[in-house]
């Protein structure tokens, strides 16, 4: 897979286009999906220069109304029927942020619509909708951007280049968490779809696929195969009927017999040391935590640590800027199917190694990246 060419956005700050897309019409788009995550979205696309917000979907009346009110500058239609949205020609780009089981279906649906399509991660949630996902938007001449953000940040962009580069050496091992200090509420809003492994795919799948997609760059590949063990340990049967692990641990085989070790959990107590999140990227140089506030690298060869990059103010909506800047220069997003693919079915890989208790490999899905 060639995601180093992918993997780095223009450097060029969307502000210095301004003279040359003043007069380009604005781009037609809709947001489906418009809790959480979806209201974020909303807010950075209502921040673009080259938007207007002309259709709001959801299927909870008081999620839309505060989406209506949110994008009241732009009068948008709302529906609680997405494929409205879909039929609805002079809709030309969708934001796609639905519980985690719908992704792929309305993406592929927007797709073969003819619109432009910004999908959240994970951008599906089997093996099977993955494949049929990807094989349309490579059929498509529209751009398709995965939800995977970390990759927009360009402080990472830069510590990632210099491993490549080979400031380290030859990647070695890898060694990265995810660890929370509660559960999502119980109560919340998303309560209902997001303890159902079959409707959100669980944390891994639903959360620390932005890990391991970190973890995907950093390595320029995707792991062969996984092994892991799940449990539900702290929170049995909280929520009532609850089917998603509250802990795993896990061990990933990428190429050349380079192990990646994960562990996800969510009853860290936050007072405790080494919680939160971290990348740990052991080379033959030296090493380096891509997520530990500056990436920096500690060699072993003696000498001073080395900052891979400084500690900066990002751009909020780096990555919604990125997906219009795609659409009105005609260009592929740099952040593609393949990206979210490739991310998708690693933590796919991982949360089916620990359910089946046994190693699974990637031929196993049966999709060449």
């Amino acid at each position: 897979m060639s995601v180093n060419r992918r993997s780095f956005l223009l450097a060029t700050p969307l502000a210095a286009h301004a003279a040359t897309w003043q007069d380009t019409p604005k781009v037609p788009t809709a947001v489906i999906g418009t809790g959480g995550r979806g209201s974020y979205l909303l807010r950075g696309t209502l921040e673009q220069a080259n938007s207007k917000v002309v259709m709001l979907c959801d299927i909870k009346p008081d999620r839309l109304d505060r989406a209506a009110t949110t994008a009241a500058k732009d009068n948008p239609k709302t529906t609680t029927d997405w494929r409205k949205v879909i039929d609805d020609k002079s809709i030309e780009a969708v934001f796609i942020a639905t519980p985690p089981y719908l992704h792929a279906e309305m993406a592929i649906a927007a797709i073969k619509a003819g619109k432009h399509v910004y999908c959240e991660k994970p951008i599906g949630i089997k093996a099977s909708e993955i494949k049929q996902l990807l094989a349309a938007a490579k059929a498509s001449k529209k751009v398709f951007v995965a939800g995977q953000q970390l990759r927009s940040m360009t402080l990472l962009q830069e510590a990632v280049k210099k491993i490549h580069d080979g400031i380290i050496g030859d990647i070695a091992m890898v060694k990265a968490q995810r660890h929370a200090t509660a559960d999502l509420s119980h109560d919340g809003s998303s309560g209902d779809w997001f303890f159902d492994v079959t409707k959100g795919g669980g944390y891994l799948v639903e959360q620390s696929v932005h890990n391991l997609d970190l973890i995907n760059w950093v390595m320029n590949g995707h792991p062969e195969k996984a092994c892991g063990w799940g449990a539900i340990n702290f929170y049995k049967n909280q929520p009532v009927g609850r089917t998603i692990f509250d802990c795993g641990s896990m061990v990933f085989n990428y190429p050349k017999n380079v192990q990646m070790s994960f562990t996800q959990m969510v009853f860290h107590p936050r007072a405790m040391p080494m919680g939160n999140q971290y990348v740990q990227v052991y080379g033959t140089k030296g090493s380096v935590d891509l997520m530990g506030g500056a990436p920096t690298m500690y060699p072993f060869a003696g000498g001073a640590p080395v900052v891979l990059a400084e500690k900066r103010k990002e751009s909020q909506h780096a990555h919604i800027e990125m997906f219009y800047r795609s659409i009105i220069e005609n260009k592929p997003a740099p952040i593609d199917a393949t990206v979210g693919a490739t991310a998708a079915l690693t933590a796919i890989l991982g949360h089916e190694a620990m359910a089946k208790q046994q190693i699974v490999n990637w031929s196993d899905f049966g999709i060449a990246i």
